[in-house]
């Protein structure tokens, strides 16, 4: 048995059977970067009969019904990196997309351990007393080495798994910025259609990814602490320039005064920015998502945000303008996998490489070399 496979001794075998959000199994095939790693089993390692494959009108059907099992099953055929896979995927997505588009797109990123998580669980649990449906998407890292992703937002998100007007999806990266941007956007898009109406997109920290992140949303909500360190600075700046609004977690107990503090010197340091949106000037807020505090106020903000930019024009400028990135950002990854994977390129390659390491070939002639080759 694979190691990919393996489930430890200690997880029941109907471990989150209790939840609304249970894991629901895989499509036959490679899937999340693992290529070639699915049994070619009819049955499953425990002897049960593989689940029937859906047709694309059962698929659509059941995402228009609002079918939790059918979403999750779309979701996980859509991200899946099988061939057999692609075109089915596609055509469900074409089907789905005239009922997307309805919803209110929110990244939310922030270094590791300013609560984005338990944020998360505290702002879908408003929003879900106020009758909104609510998708979370949480992007996870995946391992260079292994492949494999941590994909624990199902357990920090406890009280929100368990309310039918949510529904949490964790989705590996693959460890690349590809695999954020085809499988986020097609996941958001299936969630959409499926009726949830404000979709929440956790980012895997500070770093690249949050500016093709910042891509794919509406708005982009950067979560701070105050007393953070001088070794934050660097990255605080650059995220700061993508942020609708900052917002100042923890502000409770004995770190309040800290956090409004921190509040005040953000706002000094945003007078002198560009805003991320035309028209919208970003402001840093404080919230503890611990209490509740602050929660139903950063969900005005972003209501507000949403009616100034839909009057503007801004909003509707911004989504045909990520559309557009989204069918390039596809073409540059196609390209670069037809490139290295090309067989002219591989048979060169390793030469190309240590002549370059060592000194014998200047880059841009190597370069040269590989693409006459590609495209030879």
């Amino acid at each position: 048995m694979s190691e990919k496979n393996h489930k430890p001794d200690w997880v029941p075998e109907n471990a989150g059977a209790e939840f609304t959000t249970s894991v629901m199994s895989g499509v036959d095939g490679g899937h999340d970067g693992i290529p070639g790693q699915a049994s070619s089993s009819p049955m499953s390692r425990q002897g049960i009969p593989r689940r029937r494959r859906l047709t694309v009108d059962e698929y659509v059907s059941g995402v228009l019904a609002g079918d939790r099992n059918t979403i999750a099953q779309a979701i996980t055929l859509v991200e899946s990196n099988a061939v057999a896979h692609f075109d089915m995927g596609q055509e469900v997505l074409r089907q789905l997309l005239p009922h997307t588009g309805n919803s209110i797109r929110i990244g939310i990123t922030g270094v590791p351990g300013v609560g984005k998580s338990t944020f998360i669980e505290a702002m879908g649990l408003h929003l879900c007393e106020q009758d909104h449906k609510v998708a979370v998407l949480a992007v996870d890292p995946s391992s260079t080495v292994t492949r494999g992703s941590i994909l624990g937002d199902k357990t920090r998100m406890e009280l929100l798994s368990r309310d039918l007007r949510a529904f949490i999806r964790p989705s590996p990266s693959s460890g690349t910025l590809g695999g954020v941007t085809r499988k986020s956007r097609e996941t958001m898009l299936i969630c959409e259609a499926a009726g949830f109406n404000v979709i929440l997109v956790e980012t895997v920290g500070v770093g690249q990814s949050e500016t093709t992140v910042r891509s794919m949303v509406d708005f982009f909500l950067l979560l701070m602490l105050a007393g953070a360190g001088d070794e934050l600075q660097g990255i605080k700046k650059g995220i700061m320039e993508l942020a609708d609004a900052l917002l100042v977690n923890k502000a409770d107990g004995d770190n309040r005064i800290r956090a409004n503090a921190a509040r005040a010197d953000y706002n000094r340091a945003l007078h002198y920015m560009a805003p991320a949106t035309e028209g919208w000037r970003t402001q840093a807020y404080t919230c503890s998502a611990m209490s509740g505090d602050g929660i139903a106020a950063i969900w005005k903000v972003i209501n507000e945000f949403r009616l100034l930019t839909t009057m503007s024009g801004a909003f509707d400028q911004r989504r045909q303008r990520q559309t557009l990135d989204w069918v390039y950002s596809m073409v540059e990854e196609h390209l670069r996998t037809s490139f290295f994977s090309h067989a002219g390129v591989g048979s060169i390659r390793t030469d190309v490489e240590c002549a370059v390491i060592e000194g014998h070939l200047p880059p841009t002639v190597a370069a040269q070399m590989l693409i006459r080759k590609y495209e030879g």
